[in-house]
């Protein structure tokens, strides 16, 4: 399995995703701020990651902290969550993380010092297992939905790069795989930072999935070709309706899906779900830098001064969504309904 992240006794190790595929390098943080940095830089993505990597990023730094007495920890442990929740906007399982990390902290604050650091590793490192065992749940649920033979298209990475392990768009797939399904998987680029070609092929082949890149622009015409039977992606958060906030580009290929009739689905832990916010227009975006368009491996492929946008999500209507994959179960619209009724199931336990 591929370790996208892990609590070591000498911090928190990374697999470097922007160096793939060319170069497997990994980067261990020894402060949360090492952790902050390498969540703003991508050096981890993905919402499920994410989550996980602030989780350990705020038990780094307590961990490290000096503090004296709880009322200094506590006020270092608000700058920590300061600092750690200020890195990427849209992903609503880094914010998820954090909050559970404080009810943590709310719950053993009373406890020696020693005994709080200890609380908070062990909880970080439950929702590394956590997320492992929910993908794979995940997996099992929305294999049944797969095509038994042909192709499958998928948009950005969801797979265990953008998790703790197995992945969610791309742990359907490998589940459907296991299961005997004979599935090609198509994976769109994914400009600007291409995802797609880097970090899904990538897994993908190494897993000898069979898998096809293609540039963003040939999704339609592959759908018109009859070559894709289902689209499975991620998500970076889910509103209450079924909107869906994913990489930029998925509104595109979900309103392609529509017209060419194809099933549009959508895999994501339930800590991806956002029951508190009602519609997808309020989901803040992420803006990125303007050279992750103009250039590519450092060179210049637009003309200098151009203006730029380069948000890094789009928000899909839930009625472009066939059905919403978590580990809890299948959702279907009306999403208001459906994902309440999934809110009140177990949750998955960790491995």
């Amino acid at each position: 399995m591929i370790k996208t992240l892990e609590w070591t006794d000498s911090g928190v190790r990374f697999i470097d995703q922007t160096k793939l595929p060319t170069e497997e390098t990994y980067v261990t943080c020894k402060t949360h701020e090492q952790v902050a940095d390498v969540i703003r830089k991508m050096v981890v993505r993905g919402a499920p990651a994410i989550g996980v990597a602030a989780a350990m990023g705020i038990a780094l730094g307590i961990k490290n902290s000096k503090a004296a007495t709880g009322a200094e920890l506590k006020q270092e442990f608000e700058r920590i969550c300061d600092l750690i929740g200020k890195t990427r906007p849209t992903a609503v399982n880094l914010f998820w993380a954090i909050r559970r990390m404080r009810q943590k902290f709310e719950y053993f604050r009373m406890r020696t010092i020693p005994q709080i650091k200890q609380e908070l590793i062990e909880e970080a490192q439950r929702m590394h297992a956590e997320d492992i065992a929910a993908n794979q749940a995940m997996g099992r649920h929305g294999a049944t939905l797969m095509p038994t033979s042909g192709g499958v298209l998928t948009h950005c990475n969801a797979g265990a790069l953008a998790t703790c392990g197995y992945g969610t768009a791309l742990g359907v797939i490998r589940a459907a795989v296991e299961q005997g399904k004979k599935i090609h998987v198509y994976a769109d680029e994914t400009r600007p930072f291409l995802q797609g070609s880097r970090l899904t092929a990538w897994e993908l082949m190494k897993d000898g999935i069979p898998t096809t890149v293609i540039s963003d622009n040939m999704a339609g015409a592959m759908m018109k070709q009859g070559k894709i039977g289902a689209i499975v992606v991620g998500a970076d958060r889910i509103a209450a309706n079924g909107d869906v906030a994913n990489k930029i580009g998925t509104y595109t290929v979900a309103v392609l899906a529509k017209e060419h009739a194809i099933p549009f689905y959508v895999a994501a832990p339930f800590s991806t779900i956002d029951l508190e916010t009602s519609n997808g227009s309020t989901i803040p975006i992420e803006q990125r830098n303007a050279r992750e368009v103009t250039h590519i491996a450092g060179k210049a492929i637009a003309p200098e001064g151009v203006e730029v946008e380069n948000p890094a999500f789009d928000v899909t209507p839930g009625k472009y969504v066939t059905a919403i994959i978590t580990e809890r179960g299948i959702a279907r619209a009306p999403y208001n309904e459906s994902l309440r009724k999934l809110a009140e199931e177990p949750a998955v336990a960790s491995i």
